[in-house]
């Protein structure tokens, strides 16, 4: 279940050209909803495997996602504002045009969206997914008891859904070199040449902070996310405030 919710939210995520096959399907709540589908999965994995540290597990991966997803929401609340839609395809659009320009409650959406990724992935300084220590543990806590092909499913699940919130800012952020819908082969492969570039560069700044910063207490994470709850809140009322005064 948590494979295939990830699989189909991440084919959803535009990559290398508009009007791929599923983009008219690509919306941001919609993906929003299988990640959550994803998660529910992987705590009842941890619970049933009856274990103390399977509960604990499950039981922080719920409480960190109620600060998590109202922050998701706010944010894609933020970029459907500025877009006119929720479809990630029509936001990139939209957004690669440059009609939108800088705006700072773009930067709250960009700031709690990397916050609710880097929490959604189990990344530093939320979770250490390198960790065993019993007490830290929040992500591997719950895969205690996997092994075998049931254990490589859940790694798989786990890099597919690190790729799929890559994909996902870079979809939104960084939506220069994406070949338009009607471009041919050379523009695909110009596409995907930029696509892979955009991949790269969010993977290495991910190596780089994880190298820079440590790991935070498991009772400063509500905190971190209610940072990002915030931002992306200060964004919506931002938003509301230009468009009153306009």
């Amino acid at each position: 279940m948590a494979l295939a919710a990830t699989l189909a939210a991440a084919l959803m995520v535009p990559g290398f050209a508009r009007g791929m096959a599923l983009a008219p399907m690509g919306d941001l709540i919609l993906i929003g909803g299988l990640l959550a589908v994803s998660r529910f999965a992987l705590a009842l994995a941890g619970m049933d495997a009856g274990t103390a540290f399977g509960g604990l597990g499950a039981a922080r991966e719920m409480s960190f996602a109620s600060l998590a997803e109202p922050a998701f929401v706010l944010a894609v609340m933020v970029l459907a504002m500025l877009a006119g839609t929720t479809s990630l395809d029509g936001i990139g659009a939209v957004l690669q045009e440059g009609a939108v320009g800088l705006r700072v409650s773009l930067g709250t959406a960009l700031l709690a969206l990397l916050a609710v990724a880097l929490a959604e992935n189990g990344r530093l300084p939320v979770d250490n997914p390198a960790t065993h220590l019993e007490l830290t543990m929040v992500h591997e806590a719950m895969l205690l008891e996997a092994s075998g092909r049931h254990l490589a499913l859940w790694e798989m699940q786990g890099a597919l859904r690190l790729a799929l919130w890559l994909a996902l800012l870079a979809a939104v952020f960084l939506p220069f070199g994406t070949a338009p819908a009607e471009a041919g082969p050379l523009g695909w492969l110009l596409g995907l040449a930029a696509w892979a570039l955009k991949l790269g560069l969010l993977a290495v700044a991910l190596a780089v902070f994880e190298t820079a910063i440590a790991k935070m207490r498991v009772f400063r994470v509500p905190e971190f996310l209610g940072a990002a709850l915030l931002l992306a809140l200060l964004g919506v009322v931002l938003l509301f405030l230009s468009t009153g005064t306009a």
